[in-house]
């Protein structure tokens, strides 16, 4: 994929423009901390920011929307809806409860963070209802593999616009790829840089020195080139600045090939087969 600029998007499935390129907030504290994060971010050039009901911190990053200086219309603001409180009806009051902390008139995409077997269908269903009243611009899902996703599909009027996963060279799902590519369902990273591992990679040192970049630059830019949303997740302001520092050079398709072969099928996060929570 050509990756130009920090404002290059994709188009989702309904036609919204989303972000190649964003930051995420997971235990980004509440308050001042995940404040200055999203306030740095945003005066970076960023205009995508994820967080979730379960990171406890959406009013501060709705604070910060509210005080930044960029129109409401220009960010893209992503959460996600957590499990205990899935269903039809605990969904829809879960919404508004993030859409409170969040002081926000609508949410550019609301994502079911993970896949509950007895109530997945129902979230989805107050998803679609919450959209089709103009509250959500997009509807997605995080952490479906492809079995979960075969069985929304054959429940569901409405696709999926975006599946965010746990996504980096030593994950890289190619199967689940290429299931999201064939229903037109954007791919998103979460934990791109491995939990801070990604130093530890040498073939990723290699590229870096390469290059005359970071590791971390090399991983975002794997990611971009491979048509993948990606939102590093920082709160150093000039970690945040730098990440975004991916577009005045291009990966060989050698080199592509080199991140893709590194897969392992490891997983720093929880197996989304296996959760207790």
């Amino acid at each position: 994929m050509v990756v130009t600029n920090l404002n290059d998007k994709a188009t989702l499935n309904n036609g919204v423009k989303m972000p190649m390129f964003g930051l995420g907030v997971w235990q980004a504290n509440n308050g001042s901390e995940v404040e200055k994060a999203v306030g740095c971010a945003i005066d970076a050039g960023y205009k995508s920011i994820d967080t979730a009901a379960i990171y406890g911190n959406e009013t501060g990053v709705g604070n910060a929307v509210k005080n930044s200086n960029v129109n409401r219309s220009d960010l893209f603001i992503t959460s996600k809806l957590w499990n205990s409180e899935q269903g039809y009806e605990k969904a829809l009051k879960a919404f508004d409860v993030s859409m409170k902390k969040l002081q926000l008139d609508y949410l550019d995409l609301y994502l079911i963070h993970w896949y509950k077997k007895d109530t997945f269908a129902d979230s989805w269903k107050a998803l679609k209802k919450l959209y089709s009243e103009g509250r959500i611009k997009a509807i997605g899902v995080s952490n479906f593999l492809v079995h979960h996703l075969d069985e929304l599909l054959q429940k569901a009027e409405i696709v999926p616009a975006v599946n965010q996963i746990e996504f980096h060279p030593y994950l890289t799902s190619p199967k689940l790829i290429d299931f999201c590519k064939e229903n037109k369902i954007q791919v998103e990273a979460w934990s791109p840089l491995m939990q801070g591992k990604i130093f530890e990679v040498a073939e990723i040192k290699s590229l870096a020195e390469k290059y005359n970049k970071t590791e971390v630059q090399i991983v975002l830019r794997w990611d971009l080139q491979n048509g993948i949303v990606t939102i590093p997740k920082s709160v150093n302001e000039q970690r945040i600045i730098d990440n975004s520092k991916v577009y005045d050079f291009e990966l060989s398709e050698t080199d592509m090939d080199l991140i893709n072969s590194l897969n392992r099928n490891y997983r720093f996060g929880p197996d989304p087969d296996n959760i207790n929570f």
